[in-house]
C-alpha cells in the first residue's frame, strides 16, 4: 500500500469494484489481482487500491473509455522499465488501476504475467457481478517473494482454514523464485494443517 493511501475495507473494495463493473459492462475480459483480490476472497489484508489486469492494450482502452465518467488520475500510457501499460481512475474515492504486463513467462503460475491469472482464478460475488479473482496460492507466492510477513501471514492462515492446492502453490513459489529458506516453513506448516484436518475427518 503506497504512502498516503488509506487502508480499504472489504466494503470499500466491493462498492468501488461493483461501480467500476457497472460502468464497464461484461464485454471486456479482466482479472482482479493484488491485495484487493485477497480481500474480496475474505483475507483480512490492508488494501490501498484495486488492481485490474487486462489481456492487452485494446481491452485496457475499452475499459478506460467506459470509466470516462470517473476522474482519470493517470491516462493510459506505457510505463518505461515496467513492461506495463497502465491507467488509473478514482471510483467512489478508491483508486482503480488498469494494467497490462507485456512480457513472456515460462510458467502458468505467476500472478500477473503469462497464463497464470487467466488460468488460475475463482469467481467471487461482488454485488450483481461474479469477479474473476486470482487464486490465493499465486497471490501468496508474490507476497513471499516480497517478504511481507504482514501480508503473507493472513494468506497462510486463510489457506489453512479453507484449503488450498499444494501443487499450484509449489509451482507458484518456483515460478516466483521464492527462496527455499522462506518457503520451507510455510509448506511445512500447511502440510501439518492438512494432516490435522485429515485426522479430524477420520474421527
Amino acid at each position: 500500500m503506497g504512502h498516503g493511501k488509506r487502508s480499504l475495507s472489504r466494503a470499500d473494495v466491493t462498492t468501488a469494484l461493483a461501480m467500476t463493473l457497472d460502468a464497464a459492462g461484461a464485454a471486456v475480459p479482466y482479472r482482479l489481482c493484488g491485495t484487493g483480490a485477497a480481500l474480496l476472497q475474505g483475507v483480512p489484508l490492508p488494501a490501498g487500491d484495486i488492481d485490474l489486469l487486462m489481456p492487452g492494450r485494446p481491452e485496457l482502452h475499452a475499459f478506460a473509455a467506459a470509466l470516462a465518467p470517473f476522474p482519470c488520475l493517470h491516462a493510459p500510457a506505457w510505463i518505461p522499465g515496467s513492461d506495463q501499460y497502465f491507467a488509473r481512475f478514482a471510483v467512489n474515492g478508491v483508486e482503480v488501476e488498469l494494467s497490462t504486463v507485456e512480457r513472456q513467462a515460462g510458467s502458468d503460475a505467476l500472478e500477473c504475467v503469462g497464463e497464470g491469472p487467466w488460468r488460475h482464478h475463482v469467481l467471487v460475488a461482488c454485488g450483481p457481478h461474479q469477479v474473476p479473482a486470482v487464486r490465493l496460492e499465486i497471490r501468496l507466492a508474490t507476497e513471499l517473494l516480497r517478504d511481507r510477513a504482514d501480508r503473507y501471514g493472513p494468506l497462510v492462515g486463510h489457506l489453512r482454514a479453507h484449503g488450498f492446492d499444494p501443487g499450484l502453490l509449489r509451482r507458484a513459489m518456483d515460478a516466483a523464485g521464492v527462496p527455499a529458506a522462506r518457503r520451507r516453513p510455510i509448506l511445512e506448516g500447511l502440510r501439518a494443517q492438512d494432516r490435522e484436518n485429515f485426522l479430524n475427518r477420520k474421527k
